[in-house]
């Protein structure tokens, strides 16, 4: 369902009824209908392809972000939110989710790059925090585990960063609050 309603899935499907719509007036002789029909439909049916080659998808929420809203509106940093809303979008021309922030810590490999696959909204000694499930590819799990302490602190002051293991080849992040 998510892919369905993207910003490019939206500008194909429109620019390609636009483009049908004035063909079929040209082809019943109506000019007044077909020429602005399919002035505008291929350029946006092209313009909606072009977005649809280049997307990268929001990342999988696993908790609805009904569920927790009380508590991060109360007590979520602006780094959590910030991180927050910079992987649940369309991003488009990128290969994955933080791309500048990990080329920056140097957890980053152009071939093979890791992956965000999911992130989750908990409550962890009553504080807010978030869960990313990072799929590692190229990326050695020690380079990782050497920048654990600065992790928190590159996305906010006083954040904390926490690795969990998720096995051979990916581990969880979590960004919890700082004690108040």
């Amino acid at each position: 369902m998510q892919g369905l309603f993207s910003p490019g899935s939206v500008l194909t499907v429109l620019g390609s009824v636009l483009t049908v719509i004035g063909s079929v007036a040209y082809a019943t002789d109506a000019p007044n209908l077909s020429l602005p029909t399919i002035f505008y439909g291929i350029p946006i049916f092209l313009g909606g392809l072009a977005l649809k080659s280049s997307e990268l998808p929001p990342v999988r929420r696993i908790t609805p972000a009904a569920q927790c809203k009380e508590l991060r509106e109360s007590s979520a940093t602006e780094g959590q939110l910030k991180l927050l809303k910079d992987v649940v979008r369309w991003r488009y021309g990128q290969k994955a989710h933080l791309e500048s922030s990990l080329e920056a810590l140097k957890l980053w490999d152009d071939d093979n790059p890791p992956q965000i696959e999911t992130i989750e909204e908990y409550s962890f000694e009553g504080r807010y925090a978030l869960r990313l499930r990072v799929c590692l590819n190229s990326v050695p799990r020690e380079r990782w585990q050497a920048l654990e302490g600065r992790l928190g602190r590159f996305f906010g002051p006083g954040l904390e960063a926490r690795l969990e293991d998720e096995g051979p080849g990916a581990l969880n992040i979590c960004f919890i609050q700082p004690c108040q």
